[in-house]
């Protein structure tokens, strides 16, 4: 991996006990403060970060193997997107689009068409959240087709919202207790190769017979898939299963909506996930890495689907921020500039390299190495080859105690899930794999 220019040392360094007084004493002020709802992973109160660190109250430095989720892909203080933050604060920091226009808005807007699949007629509409996101695209295509229905997959994960909720598969933490959920909400079987050994058109041919005999094509507005499920388990469909269902959806004038919330953006080694099929969508959502740590959101799509709403019908008080903008045009041209799409794949790589001799070496108690450039999993299982959530966050636990922060994910809570910034070192990510490595191989 070609190195880069770094703000912070890039290691590993523990100082103190985990959490520190500092932090600890910060976490003793968020008990008073915050409500148990919302509970950090990381012991360590953050004051710094940069490329692959995160940096403490106390001075630990983590290897940051979960970039905020899939959003620091540039880094947590990339240069470029400080610059620009910097620059459009200084001028003004809101004035809501749709009251008073601004230029970052539309070259935000023309960015994600040009980038976005497909070399049709688009458009593109800015927002917050994921989860706006995905519910937007989900009013655009009931306003275009006239129909109720979405279908989503099992295991998705779509957001928190009470739309997005309902097209949510895991109850704890995201759902229970927050019911009643909004109605014509319907999930079909996904191609999962691991668990059902089917092919990809198999195991398009299942779903579209669920959509077909449950649902009713002439019902559906739309399905909503993540073409490389997130929070599900890191799902990656078997190849062939994607274009099938995209193929019957517009057989059928259904829309096919691409969650690309956390795969896109060079995170799978293209600027979306989809284009490793040379699936084209006829919505795509975008969200976390698209601005460097920024909060933004976007639908892109077909721009006969796109002017579907009348005037005035989509948007927000925050949607497509000025600030944000600035910090979106700066990510993408990082992601040009350091031709990130290729280092998601060397990091892919080397992370196969650390992992997957695993597979062998823990009788398949390491039951799958998955995953896509810099968006990767390892699936546990135990000794009688059932899901072993148990081992899984033992595995995650230490990890963090030795100063590597790595997440779970899952409807079962057996998976590991490596999202690295698309920045970070050669060198450092080797280290942060090795501390996983034998993590795995202590507790397996």
């Amino acid at each position: 991996m070609n190195e880069l220019t770094y703000r912070l040392p890039q290691q590993r360094v523990l100082t103190t006990a985990l959490p520190g007084q500092k932090s600890a004493a910060l976490a003793a002020r968020r008990d008073a403060a915050v409500p148990g709802a919302v509970t950090p992973a990381l012991p360590g109160y953050i004051t710094d970060a940069d490329g692959g660190v995160l940096v403490d109250a106390d001075d630990n430095s983590f290897i940051d193997l979960a970039s905020g989720i899939a959003v620091t892909s540039v880094g947590a203080s990339n240069p470029a997107v400080v610059e620009a933050v910097s620059e459009a604060a200084s001028h003004f920091t809101h004035t809501c689009f749709m009251i008073s226009p601004y230029e970052s808005y539309v070259a935000v807007a023309e960015k994600l068409v040009e980038i976005a699949p497909g070399d049709h007629d688009k458009r593109a509409v800015l927002f917050n959240s994921g989860a706006e996101a995905v519910e937007n695209a989900v009013k655009i295509a009931r306003t275009y087709t006239g129909r109720p229905a979405v279908a989503v997959m099992d295991r998705a994960y779509h957001g928190r919202t009470n739309l997005t909720m309902a097209m949510t598969a895991k109850n704890v933490p995201y759902k229970s207790g927050f019911g009643p959920f909004a109605s014509e909400v319907y999930r079909a079987p996904m191609s999962y190769p691991l668990r059902d050994g089917l092919t990809g058109p198999e195991a398009a041919a299942r779903t579209i017979t669920m959509l077909e005999q449950e649902v009713g094509a002439e019902n559906l507005a739309c399905v909503v898939i993540e073409p490389i499920q997130g929070e599900g388990g890191f799902v990656v469909p078997a190849e062939g299963y994607l274009p099938a269902l995209a193929e019957w959806c517009r057989a059928n004038g259904v829309i096919f909506v691409a969650d690309e919330i956390q795969a896109g953006l060079c995170r799978t080694g293209d600027w979306f996930s989809v284009d490793h099929e040379g699936v084209v969508p006829d919505l795509v959502t975008v969200a976390k890495g698209v601005a460097g740590g920024m909060p933004l959101s976007a639908v892109v799509g077909r721009a006969e689907i796109m002017e579907a709403p009348g005037p005035g019908s989509l948007g927000g008080t925050y949607g497509g921020n000025p600030v944000a903008c600035a910090a979106a045009l700066a990510s993408i041209g990082q992601m040009e500039e350091l031709a990130l799409d290729g280092r998601a794949h060397q990091i892919e790589t080397v992370a196969r390299g650390v992992l997957e001799p695993l597979v062998a070496e823990t009788s398949g108690r390491v039951a799958e190495v998955r995953g896509r450039g810099a968006m990767l999993a390892v699936e546990l299982r135990d000794a009688d080859g059932h899901p072993d959530a148990a081992s899984t966050k033992a595995i995650t636990a230490e990890c963090l105690a030795a100063g590597v922060l790595v997440l779970s994910c899952g409807l079962d809570g057996n998976v590991i899930r490596l999202l690295p910034p698309l920045v970070i070192s050669g060198n450092l990510l080797q280290e942060g794999l090795d501390v996983l490595a034998e993590a795995i191989r202590h507790n397996l």
